[in-house]
C-alpha cells in the first residue's frame, strides 16, 4: 500500500530525522515532559520484596508487549512506596527501560493499587504538548534507535542517562495528528504483528515436526509396515525385526579428554598463537564450531599425547551439557587433542555409522531418559564415560542406517527450506513495520485520511 505525502516540507535541523511537514515542529523531552527515575533505595534488601503488599514494584522484566504484567510484579510496603513520591505511577504513564536492553516500552493501564518503579526504568509523562500513545511510537521508531546508538554508554551493559535522554529531539505535529498517527500505527502494526506471530508459530511447528520425523526414523525405521519384535526393555517396547538392542559400550570406545592443570593433570605449555596442534574443548563441542579457540601445543607434546587426539568420524560431547550437544567430527580445521571437558566417542563403523549414532544421541527420547536417570542422585551431575558407555541403544543393520540417513538428509533440507522461508518473511515484516513507524512519526507519509476512514 502506498501513502500520500504532506503538501510541503521543511528541514527539521536534525540529521537523522530529515525533512518534516511544514506545519510540524521539533521538540525535546526536557521541554515538555516530566521525566523521573528511581535514585537509590535507602538500604532496601531483596527480603523486602513481597508477593502481596501495599504497592507494585515495576521492573523491565514485567513488560509484555507494551503492557505491564501486574501479576508478576514484586510488591513493597507503604513505607518503601513513600520513599520516593516522584515515581508514583498512574494510568497513562509511559515507562521505558534505561539499562541493559534500552528502549523497552510500556504504558501503564488497569492500575488497581499504588505502584512505583525499581531502578532501570524512566517514568515519562507529557506536559500538555504530546500524547503518550504518539510518544510510544516515536520511541519505537528508528530515530530513537539512532539516538540511543549515538549516546548510550557502557562496555558490557548499556545505560541511557537522564541528562542524555532529556535531550532527545523528535517531530511534533498538532495533537489531532498525533492521535491519527497513533491510531494508524496501532492498526497497521497490529496486523503486521499478527503476521509475524503466525510465522513464528509456523517455525515452531516445523521444528517440532522435524524432531518428530527424525526421532521416529532412528527408533522405528522408515517402513510403517515392518514386522516388530519385543525389545526386552520395558521402556523401549517394540522395535523393528532385524534391529539390535545393545549397550553403547559394545559399539564404541569412550575416552576422557586430557586432564589439564597441576592437580592430578598434565601441565601443558599452551601457546595462544596458531602454531603446532590445537587443544579442543567445551566451546567447540557446544557450538559445533571447531575453528573456535586459541590453545595450541607443540609438535613434541602432541606426539606424546596422541591417545587424546581427535579424528574424523569421532563423536565429541561436553561433560557439562547434554547428549543434544553430541557433535560429529567430520573434518577438523587443525589436528589436535581433546581437553578434560570433552568426552570422545570412537565408533565401530562395522556396526554403526557415526552419523547415525550422532543423530540417535541427539534425537531419541529414550536416550535422554536414560541420561536423566543416571544423573539422579549423583554427586556430580555431569556426563562421564561410564554413563555414556552404559546407555542402551537400538539400531538397524548398516544398509538400513544408510537409507535412514539419506531420507533424513532430504527431509531436513525440506524442513530447513520452509523454516528459512518463514524466517525471511519475519525479517521482511519487521523491516516493513520499522519503516512504517519511522515514516509515520516523521511525517514522510500522511496517514490522516486512513485514520478518518477508519473512524468513519
Amino acid at each position: 500500500m502506498s501513502f500520500p505525502k504532506y503538501p510541503a516540507y521543511k528541514d527539521s535541523g536534525v540529521e537523522w530525522i530529515g525533512d518534516i511537514p511544514k506545519e510540524w515542529s521539533i521538540s525535546s523531552i526536557k521541554r515538555n515532559s516530566y521525566l523521573k527515575a528511581r535514585v537509590g533505595w535507602k538500604g532496601l534488601t531483596s527480603d523486602e520484596f513481597e508477593e502481596d503488599s501495599y504497592a507494585y514494584l515495576v521492573t523491565g522484566s514485567d513488560f509484555r508487549d507494551s503492557n505491564i504484567q501486574w501479576q508478576s510484579c514484586y510488591q513493597v510496603d507503604k513505607k518503601r512506596y513513600d520513599d520516593d513520591p516522584f515515581i508514583h505511577l498512574k494510568n497513562g504513564d509511559l515507562l521505558i527501560t534505561k539499562d541493559g536492553t534500552i528502549g523497552k516500552l510500556s504504558i501503564v493501564k488497569e492500575l488497581d493499587k499504588p505502584a512505583c518503579l525499581n531502578s532501570g526504568i524512566f517514568l515519562l509523562r507529557p506536559i500538555n504538548s504530546y500524547s503518550n500513545n504518539f510518544m510510544k511510537w516515536v520511541l519505537e521508531s528508528n530515530i530513537f534507535k539512532i539516538f540511543i546508538d549515538l549516546h548510550s554508554h557502557g562496555s558490557t551493559i548499556n545505560h541511557l542517562y537522564q541528562n542524555v535522554f532529556e535531550n532527545f529531539s523528535f517531530p511534533l505535529p498538532a495533537f489531532p495528528e498525533q492521535q491519527a498517527i497513533a491510531s494508524f500505527l496501532d492498526r497497521e502494526c497490529g496486523k503486521i504483528d499478527a503476521l509475524i506471530a503466525e510465522q513464528e508459530r509456523l517455525i515452531a511447528l516445523l521444528a517440532e515436526k522435524r524432531q518428530a520425523v527424525i526421532s521416529h526414523a532412528v527408533t522405528k525405521g522408515l517402513n510403517p509396515n515392518a514386522p516388530m519384535k519385543d525389545s526386552g526393555i520395558p521402556w523401549i517396547g517394540m522395535v523393528p525385526e532385524g534391529w539390535e538392542v545393545s549397550r553403547l559400550k559394545y559399539l564404541v570406545q569412550c575416552y576422557d579428554g586430557i586432564q589439564m592443570g597441576p592437580f592430578g593433570g598434565m601441565l601443558l605449555d599452551i601457546n595462544s598463537e596458531p602454531t603446532g596442534y590445537k587443544v579442543y574443548g567445551q566451546e567447540n563441542t557446544i557450538s559445533g564450531d571447531f575453528g573456535l579457540g586459541h590453545r595450541w601445543i607443540s609438535t613434541d607434546r602432541y606426539n606424546d599425547l596422541r591417545r587424546y587426539s581427535l579424528n574424523g568420524g569421532d563423536l565429541v560431547l561436553t561433560r557439562k551439557g547434554s547428549l543434544g550437544n553430541a557433535r560429529l567430527v567430520s573434518k577438523l580445521p587443525y589436528p589436535g587433542i581433546a581437553d578434560s571437558d570433552t568426552i570422545r566417542i570412537r565408533v565401530d563403523k562395522s556396526k554403526v555409522y557415526p552419523e547415525f549414532l550422532a543423530t540417535l544421541l541427539h534425537e531419541a527420547n529414550y536416550i535422554e531418559s536414560q541420561i536423566n536417570a543416571s544423573k539422579r542422585g549423583a554427586i556430580l551431575s555431569g556426563l562421564n564415560t561410564k554413563n555414556i558407555s552404559d546407555l542402551i541403544v537400538i539400531y538397524p543393520p548398516i544398509y538400513e542406517q544408510n537409507n535412514i540417513l539419506n531420507y533424513l538428509k532430504i527431509s531436513s533440507e525440506e524442513f530447513d527450506c520452509s523454516i528459512q522461508q518463514s524466517a525471511i518473511a519475519i525479517t521482511l515484516l519487521k523491516e516493513r513495520r520499522a519503516a512504517l513507524i519511522s515514516a509515520a512519526v516523521t511525517g514522510k507519509i500522511d496517514v490522516r485520511a486512513q485514520s478518518k476512514a477508519l473512524a468513519a
